[in-house]
């Protein structure tokens, strides 16, 4: 996984500005600056709504769960794909891989990693009876088989030239075996059902209507006992947990990495920007993660505190339903497209936090092209598009937002810069569940939202919001439908070669900037914080803390 290694030194202030490549701020960090042991307490705003990595699918999650679980793969500097818990990994033809794991490595609760956890780990993701809202992330699988102890072999319903980096993804961590079973013999004992584990999952294997109707029944109980326990072979183990409070994670000494230096990870539950900022300061808290970017300026002027600004691979876009009134005709949103001015948005409202966007495709992902001729801002040529349309005279849109700050601003300067063509736009704000309930159900005409790339590979940036089996909540709210792009998006993940891969995200870049079904404006940049006492940490592109290395004063 790539991580943007930081320097921190002890005297002065090392503040790392937006950037436009990795070299800015790569410099590794010599853990030896501080002491081993002592706790480091992270400050988020939201409390994890799962442990378990079958769970919520959410940010907050994720980067308590990282520090607990692994999975066969992590990516490397590049976002390419590496062993992790596999030592090796080879395809054997286009739709099978084996993956060699390391020997030796141990569970928190001390037994090993074999093939058979790996099997039980990603067959419980995709089981019906766990219900995961994550297990679309491995629909392309089709079976996991244990060839021996230390060899697993995976086997993709068709070509999956994205395999490996899905297996990545933080639903992919391996979890104790022993928990697993414990975990479903609760779930059937909760459930009254009469039956031993080792039947239930034979009848699984078998499948059927018989195994459909117990799954649904035993739902409801599982995955109680990987949340009351997480136990991965991270190099944290689960302590404790307060929920709305904290969650406490210690030191796995029998780490197959080695013991990192900290006695415990705290992360505590602090839900107002202000009051996050005030423990960074009075260093009740050592770090804070995704704070409002108006605040970084405070944060840079004071010695005490180093600010890290990371690039995530994710994208901030105006959506446009593809599918209502005016915005059916593309030149309509083409037009729309020349009257949102990227940089003045970056500047104004986002305070030069990110990078505006070319495209829909990040500048570390494969597929970006520096050459594609995004359009520009030009209210002449808008003007222009909206006549030979037919809506010279203008007319009404509802733009949909919910009520982060910086969309709220973005909606507002919409208003004002579509009314000079006479396009009236009501701005309605929600709360985030009703927000999202009504842009997948297709009530906007405009919305502000993002989307993240948690895998690093263009098909998990696109696919979701953009091929036509995704409409709605599966993640295309502008509700586009394009032959030449599914085509494209199929071809993609069929095609193994990466430079024919890359031509093809290349080609369905082309077709967005035509069809304009969003404007993509920027890439986000996710501040973080820390005081000048803590060294050696890392922060991947997808807003995960490595605390490996991390030394306290």
């Amino acid at each position: 996984m790539k991580l943007f290694k930081i320097s921190i030194f002890i005297l002065g202030l090392v503040f790392l500005s937006a950037c436009t490549d990795d070299s800015a701020i790569s410099s590794e960090t010599e853990a030896s600056e501080g002491e081993e042991g002592g706790d480091l307490v992270v400050s988020y705003p939201s409390d994890a709504g799962s442990l378990d990595p079958a769970g919520v699918n959410d940010m907050a999650s994720d980067q308590r769960r990282q520090v607990i679980y692994e999975g066969l793969i992590s990516l490397d500097d590049n976002l390419e794909p590496e062993g992790l818990l596999a030592e090796d990994f080879k395809q054997v033809d286009d739709t099978t891989w084996h993956f060699t794991l390391k020997e030796g490595v141990k569970f928190h609760d001390g037994s090993s990693l074999t093939a058979d956890a790996v099997k039980a780990s990603i067959d419980r993701i995709k089981d019906p009876a766990m219900a995961s809202s994550r297990a679309y992330i491995f629909d392309m699988i089709d079976e996991v088989n244990v060839i021996d102890d230390y060899t697993v072999e995976i086997k993709t319903g068709d070509t999956f030239a994205p395999l490996l980096s899905y297996l990545s993804h933080d639903g992919a961590g391996i979890i104790s075996k022993q928990v697993i079973d414990e975990d479903y013999q609760n779930a059937l004992n909760e459930a009254e059902i009469d039956m031993s584990l080792e039947e239930f999952y034979a009848l699984r294997e078998e499948g059927g209507e018989k195994y459909t109707d117990i799954a649904k029944k035993v739902s409801e109980y599982t995955g109680t006992i990987v949340e009351e326990k997480p136990t991965g072979t991270g190099y944290m183990k689960f302590q404790s947990r307060s929920p709305g409070e904290k969650v406490v994670v210690e030191r796995f000494d029998e780490y197959w990495g080695g013991p990192v230096n900290l006695d415990t990870v705290t992360f505590k539950i602090v839900t107002e920007d202000a009051s996050r900022i005030a423990e960074l300061e009075s260093g009740q808290s050592q770090l804070i993660q995704g704070f409002d970017v108006g605040q970084v300026e405070r944060l840079e002027s004071n010695p005490n505190i180093n600010v890290l600004p990371v690039y995530n691979i994710s994208t901030e876009f105006v959506g446009m339903n593809t599918q209502k009134g005016p915005l059916k005709d593309k030149r309509v949103r083409q037009a729309i497209g020349h009257l949102i001015d990227k940089d003045s948005i970056m500047e104004g409202i986002y305070l030069n936090m990110g990078r505006t966007m070319k495209g829909a495709i990040q500048e570390e992902v494969l597929g970006y092209d520096e050459n594609l001729e995004d359009l520009e801002y030009n209210p002449s040529k808008a003007k222009t598009l909206l006549k030979e349309a037919g809506y010279e005279d203008g007319f009404d849109l509802k733009l949909l937002t919910n009520d982060v700050p910086d969309r709220v601003d973005i909606a507002v300067y919409l208003q004002e810069e579509l009314k000079t063509v006479d396009i009236n736009i009501e701005i309605e704000q929600l709360e985030w569940g009703t927000y999202l309930e009504a842009v997948s159900s297709g009530e906007q005409d405009l919305f502000i939202l993002g989307w993240p790339n948690t895998v690093g590979d263009p098909d998990q940036g696109l696919w979701p919001i953009l091929h036509s089996s995704m409409l709605g909540n599966g993640g295309n709210r502008f509700f586009f439908e394009n032959e030449a792009v599914d085509q494209l998006l199929e071809e993609g993940r069929r095609e193994l070669d990466s430079n024919k891969r890359a031509e093809i995200y290349q080609e369905i870049n082309e077709i967005l900037v035509e069809e304009q079904p969003a404007v993509f404006v920027k890439q986000a940049e996710y501040p973080n914080a820390m005081t000048s006492n803590v060294h050696g940490l890392e922060i991947d592109q997808f807003g995960h803390p490595d605390f490996r290395k991390v030394t306290l004063d």
